[in-house]
């Protein structure tokens, strides 16, 4: 994940914007920080999904198949 540092100064930003307006330079800043954040959230959150397996009450693994072949490309990927 970001940093304290850049989430600190993400809330920073949109809070100026709400307030007293931002200048072009510190405009541009927000957008370069939010799109950071969200690729990384995004990634992370993209692992969490290839990690899940979905199991029925009876035991039976029922891992839609998208999430299945996603993790084995994946894996092949690292090795």
């Amino acid at each position: 994940m970001l940093s304290q540092e850049k989430i600190a100064r993400i809330n920073e930003l949109a809070n100026r914007s709400k307030t007293t307006g931002l200048t072009e330079n510190e405009e541009k800043e927000q957008q370069q920080l939010r799109q950071e954040y969200l690729s990384k959230f995004r990634s992370s959150f993209k692992s969490q999904l290839q990690s899940v397996k979905v199991v029925d009450p009876n035991g039976k693994d029922v891992t839609p198949d998208k999430v299945v072949k996603t993790k084995s490309n994946n894996s092949n990927f690292r090795q």
